[in-house]
């Protein structure tokens, strides 16, 4: 018998990096031990009073009902708190802050609750490719708009003030910018809400790599009436080395959030109240957690730069971010092509730039989340293998 898949996922291709995965898993159970740079998981963990908040918590026997949707309140007086201390950003904590289940399920939700059929949405290209699969399950368009990296990877406004907007509902901005690392600059932010408020189209931010090898975290809410045109979305995956922990926000007016937990009160049932409690705890933690974090993370980059160099590949020193991208050299037909040749010769992965985007396909991207000891490794073996000196 054959159930055919709904339409909305007929263009919607299972997550790259989960078919690579499984590549890899192959090559290992033949002995390869590849390494994996490819991917954004912090191997760090969490501050041990982050960790000691969980365990007390979760030992108690009250915390383990069903909570509310909005979130608890000290969770949304600790996100309010940390948009103040970091950002300059005054939020109400009962009215503009959503938390969420990691900030990925924020994506899905902002498009589900706005988008339809006949709707267009601008994504970067390159970018990050769950914008593109939410608006296509949302069953609205995707429509890119390229980013270059003479513009440092930022939005052509002349360009898209040029193009058919009459359709165009929303418009995905990622800044610090993955996979490129480019940084956002607060006029940036005011071009972009200004281009909302002219366009009639909702910006949607993703603000998950503020705090990483970053010395000036922005929000685009410190822009004075963002929030009439603006969603921002945050998270302390990268930030407090919580990934797997899925612990997001959503900081938007009132009247959104609103509509928003109309469609997330349909999808889940709130978050663990010991999670809570914990992620409340990190984002009260002293300024020198990002400061150690990030002299780790500086050394990795050294060793990352070192990679990009002995493949000969063009990079930017100043980009930010738990990545570094670096343009591939001629001698490579795109990323693919270099990322597949470093896997199987060299048994290290490399993330081609080109899922990300038509954009990307001249690019590459590793991962800082690594111990220094397995960046050395995969430098010894990327030159034994020799493969700068193929083709």
């Amino acid at each position: 018998m054959h159930i055919e898949v709904a339409h909305r996922l007929q263009h919607t291709e299972e997550y790259y990096f989960s078919k690579k995965l499984r590549e890899i898993d192959e090559m290992n159970k033949h002995g390869a031990q590849v390494i994996n740079l490819g991917i954004g998981s912090p191997d760090l963990p969490p501050h041990p009073d982050v960790l000691r908040v969980l365990s007390e918590e979760a030992s108690k026997n009250h915390t383990h009902g069903y909570q509310s949707y909005r979130g608890a309140a000290i969770l949304r007086e600790a996100m309010a708190d940390w948009y103040q201390r970091y950002y300059s950003v005054n939020l109400n904590p009962q009215t503009e802050i959503l938390p969420l289940i990691g900030s990925k399920e924020g994506i899905v939700h902002i498009c589900m609750t706005y988008l339809q059929e006949g709707d267009e949405v601008l994504i970067p290209n390159p970018g990050y490719p769950a914008y593109t699969s939410a608006v296509r399950v949302s069953g609205a368009t995707a429509i890119s708009y390229e980013l270059i990296a003479e513009n440092n990877w930022q939005p052509d406004f002349e360009t898209l003030e040029k193009s058919d907007l009459s359709k165009v509902k929303m418009m995905w901005i990622n800044y610090p910018h993955m996979p490129t690392g480019a940084s956002a600059t607060m006029e940036l932010f005011e071009r972009v809400v200004a281009f909302g408020k002219k366009h009639n189209i909702l910006i949607c931010h993703d603000n998950p790599y503020s705090f990483i090898l970053n010395d000036k975290p922005l929000s685009l809410m410190a822009v004075p009436g963002a929030k009439d045109v603006a969603i921002e979305l945050n998270s302390l995956s990268k930030s407090s080395n919580m990934a797997g922990w899925r612990i997001g926000m959503l900081i938007a007016d009132e009247s959104r959030i609103n509509e928003i937990l109309r469609f997330k009160s349909n999808m889940d049932s709130g978050m663990f109240l010991p999670l809570q409690l914990a992620a409340a705890t990190a984002l009260r933690l002293d300024p020198s957690w990002y400061s150690e974090l990030n002299a780790v993370y500086a050394k990795r980059r050294e060793k990352v730069f070192h990679i990009m160099d002995i493949l000969a590949c063009d990079y930017n020193r100043a980009q930010v971010g738990l990545f570094v991208w670096a343009k591939v050299p001629g001698k490579y037909t795109d990323g693919y092509t270099l990322s597949d040749d470093i896997l199987h010769q060299s048994h290290v992965f490399i993330t081609p730039g080109g899922i990300f985007g038509s954009a990307g396909e001249q690019y590459i991207r590793i991962s800082l989340c690594a111990k220094e000891e397995v960046f050395d490794q995969a430098i010894e073996r990327i030159k034994a293998s020799g493969t700068k000196n193929k083709h």
